[in-house]
């Protein structure tokens, strides 16, 4: 068995998509980011890497390399995932908090949830989804954190 963590945020601004596990969030504000700022997909990208000592989403994915600009995270975690794949690994479960104060996730938690299951190859009942909010303390900023369970 295999463990990986990863994090992720992003500041919030006016004017920007905001993208969340994959999908648009009707949103006034979205990620400041080199690619489309989906700080749960970054985040999973990162866990699923470090299971496997692969090193993290900016080693593999640079921010100064302007073939990633404005790219989709999707991409990412199909990558992370292929190569996890290759040296024999299982993705298991997945454990997921995303903290932003607005807008609240709650009325999208299925769609999110389906989402995440088709893009990680996972039935529901195997990603765990938590919201959060930073509690003002962070209003302008989104963050998410996973854990990914993994076989191999």
């Amino acid at each position: 068995m295999r463990l990986g963590y990863g994090e992720d945020s992003h500041r919030l601004i006016e004017g920007k998509p905001l993208y969340l596990c994959g999908l648009l969030i009707p949103s006034p504000h979205g990620a400041l980011a080199h690619s489309d700022g989906d700080a749960p997909l970054h985040a999973l990208t990162d866990a699923l890497l470090s299971a496997f000592g692969l090193g993290d989403i900016g080693l593999l994915f640079p921010d100064t390399d302007p073939k990633w600009r404005g790219a989709r995270s999707e991409v990412f975690l199909k990558e992370a995932l292929r190569l996890v794949e290759e040296r024999g690994g299982r993705l298991i479960q997945v454990s997921l908090a995303i903290i932003l104060d607005q807008p609240k996730l709650s009325p999208h938690r299925q769609g999110l949830q389906e989402n995440l299951s088709r893009l990680l190859g996972l039935p529901p009942d195997r990603i765990g989804l938590t919201f959060k909010t930073s509690e003002g303390l962070a209003v302008a900023h989104v963050q998410a954190r996973a854990m990914v369970l993994l076989e191999g």
